[in-house]
């Protein structure tokens, strides 16, 4: 596919390795930048090479670090929009503060809201997202919101296991409407966990599954795992009620060493996720394997590029995609990036 010349894609701190991958898929160059942290924790940054009238690609999640790589996207903003480049759209693979989307108590802040106007203010012209943790959350931005899912590559590495009698699983009524569309996708039924959380400790309690899952292979679908507790308690759930095998797919993977190793010693028997979020803690396990999205990204930023329709990439995507995002998954390192 032909690319514009004046496409260029850069990529903060975090976001270099995705950024990296996103190039190769678009066969073009990553942009020359440096990131500085200095002794107090100030963050720097410097463009590497003339960006005037060029439509520039910034690539920064904000995961692991959510404070430092949500302040460093706002300067890398400023930067590109004082070097005189023509547009900057944001390309956020994981945007943390996604989960802070409504206030459901007294006194606290719609944290989404504020992150979502705060790039904007910077002068972002466009955002690019996966799986956001609401669909809402588009409405927080005045500018465009390109929101794709990982679903269509995590289908595919799903049908790839060649399960026995597959259920999908949703852990909670609020993921149901996806993970419907997983069901769809492949064929498959579907069943629904309830559970309730009591406060911000991340303990979550399984109450009840509705759906039959006995003598069955649950495939548990979500959008991010943080401390893997709702995924084993749910596994625990599944194991009560007759499953006989348990694997998950989730598209953003935020686990720690402790929920790693927690995850290690569950039911689970594989956790297939993306590298939406760069995590060392996940080389660490034999039981998570990744995909890549940078194909997914890369597909849409040069549908951007070239002004033709993304829409495509909300359900199925180009067979290129799919070859690309699985290459070499299944047989690749235990927690390493396909």
């Amino acid at each position: 596919m032909n690319r514009d010349s004046e496409i260029k894609i850069f990529a903060g701190s975090s976001g270099a390795a995705f950024a990296s991958s996103i190039c190769r898929y678009l066969n073009v160059e990553l942009g020359r930048s440096e990131t500085i942290t200095f002794s107090e924790g100030n963050t720097f940054v410097r463009i590497g090479e003339t960006v005037r009238d060029k439509d520039i690609y910034l690539v920064q999640s904000i995961g692991l670090k959510p404070n430092d790589e949500f302040v460093e996207i706002l300067f890398w903003i400023d930067a590109f929009k004082r070097a005189s480049a023509n547009t900057v759209t944001v390309i956020m693979p994981y945007f943390s503060y996604a989960k802070g989307d409504k206030k459901d108590e007294p006194r606290v802040s719609i944290r989404a809201r504020v992150c979502a106007e705060s790039i904007e203010l910077a002068g972002a012209d466009r955002v690019v997202a996966m799986d956001l943790h609401s669909h809402q959350i588009q409405g927080f931005f005045k500018k465009p919101v390109d929101h794709i899912f990982a679903l269509p590559v995590l289908t595919e590495a799903i049908l790839r296991m060649g399960l026995t009698d597959p259920v999908i699983v949703s852990p909670d009524a609020g993921f149901a409407k996806q993970a419907r569309k997983f069901a769809d996708y492949l064929g498959y039924p579907l069943a629904i966990g309830i559970k309730t959380r009591k406060d911000h400790h991340e303990r979550a309690e399984m109450l009840d599954i509705i759906g039959d899952v006995h003598g069955k292979t649950a495939v548990i679908v979500d959008d991010f795992t943080i401390s893997g507790g709702s995924l084993i308690e749910l596994s625990k759930g599944l194991l009560q009620r007759g499953a006989k095998r348990i694997v998950a797919c989730l598209s953003h993977l935020l686990i720690n060493e402790t929920a790693v190793r927690k995850l290690e010693e569950s039911a689970i028997e594989l956790i297939v996720g993306t590298d939406s979020v760069l995590n060392p803690h996940l080389a660490h396990s034999s039981k998570i394997r990744l995909v890549s999205a940078a194909p997914l990204f890369g597909e849409a930023i040069g549908r951007i590029h070239t002004r033709d329709s993304v829409s495509p990439l909300f359900d199925r995507v180009p067979d290129r995609v799919i070859a690309s995002s699985l290459a070499g998954w299944e047989s690749g390192p235990a927690g390493g990036q396909a």
